[in-house]
């Protein structure tokens, strides 16, 4: 018959289940003559290992014996009802077909101690049994409850990173509006000396042109001049008379001369004016350049920041979402 039957279980499987649950150790003649008081404690045992009986059982309610005559006399007749009460209550919880009574703590007789033992026993296997099969959704939950409590330790390490990161940019905030009107400016200043520096560039172009011009002219100049003295030589040879007349004609020539070659100089400083200027403008157009790429690197820090705390902020949404 197996040991989860009724109506007995078989003694020594009793006296295993007894030391194998650490109840009591007890051997075949305790049971084939049981003792009021062994059975009494072995009943109390084994309410102790399922929780039906508290350990400080012994401490009575002296408010009740106060009205009973020499309480002293009744205390060991109370602990054995209270006993009573509960092995009945868990017999009868457990279906045993056979009802327990005083008798079977006053004067136990060994057939029902070992049907009521192997009832209360076969309970005890049933009660480990699920319990068993309950620790590993224990621990389970108790896991979860680690898990959970990680991530909320988490969620608030986030929540600090967050608001520290608010109040970062909180702070560089007027720094970057700052940065950002400073580059707006620098690109309308790098605007403008782009329309200057091409300004520049057509008015040299025009200068090389009339430079050119005044080249062609000092040239074709200089082959009159050089025409007008063989013409002048050609003359004197032939011509003798008037020399006021010809020693002004001379004066006239070489006065056209000086003035073509000053205006040939002057054409040359300005020249090198405009050139000196462009090359100013052009110094400065690389250090502005420089400047800008600076706030276009620091400009890519502060972005690359607000990227990094929009993704932070992701993160810590997706935590609170798990």
């Amino acid at each position: 018959m197996s040991r989860f039957d009724y109506p007995t279980m078989p003694r020594h499987d009793i006296i295993a289940v007894l030391a194998e649950f650490q109840i009591a150790n007890i051997s075949d003649s305790d049971l084939l003559h049981p003792d009021p008081d062994f059975i009494c404690n072995l009943y109390s045992h084994i309410l102790l290992h399922v929780d039906s009986l508290q350990e400080d059982n012994g401490q009575m309610d002296f408010g009740a014996l106060e009205h009973l005559e020499n309480p002293d006399h009744h205390v060991h007749s109370v602990q054995v009802m209270n006993l009573y009460n509960k092995v009945r209550e868990l017999l009868a919880a457990v279906d045993c077909p056979k009802a327990f009574t005083p008798k079977d703590l006053i004067k136990p007789e060994t057939d029902r101690t070992e049907l009521f033992l192997g009832a209360l026993l076969n309970f005890c296997i049933h009660r480990e049994t699920k319990l068993e099969l309950l620790r590993p959704v224990v621990e389970e939950l108790t896991n979860f409850e680690e898990r959970r409590l990680a991530a909320e330790a988490r969620t608030n390490q986030l929540n600090a990173e967050i608001a520290e990161c608010e109040e970062s940019r909180e702070r560089e905030l007027p720094l970057v509006q700052e940065v950002n009107s400073k580059v707006t400016e620098l690109r309308q200043t790098i605007s403008g000396l782009n329309n200057h520096q091409m300004s520049l560039k057509t008015s040299i172009k025009q200068l090389k042109e009339k430079t050119k011009e005044m080249d062609e002219k000092i040239s074709n100049a200089e082959f009159s001049l050089v025409q007008s003295v063989q013409e002048n030589a050609n003359l004197r040879s032939k011509i003798v008379q008037s020399p006021d007349k010809l020693q002004r004609a001379l004066e006239e020539k070489k006065m056209a001369q000086i003035e073509a070659k000053n205006a040939e100089r002057a054409a040359v400083q300005s020249f090198q004016d405009k050139t000196a200027t462009l090359e100013s403008y052009t110094k400065a157009s690389k250090k502005i350049s420089k400047h800008f790429a600076q706030m276009q690197a620091l400009q890519e820090q502060v972005q690359l920041i607000l990227m990094l705390y929009h993704l932070v902020l992701s993160i810590s949404k997706i935590c609170v979402m798990k």
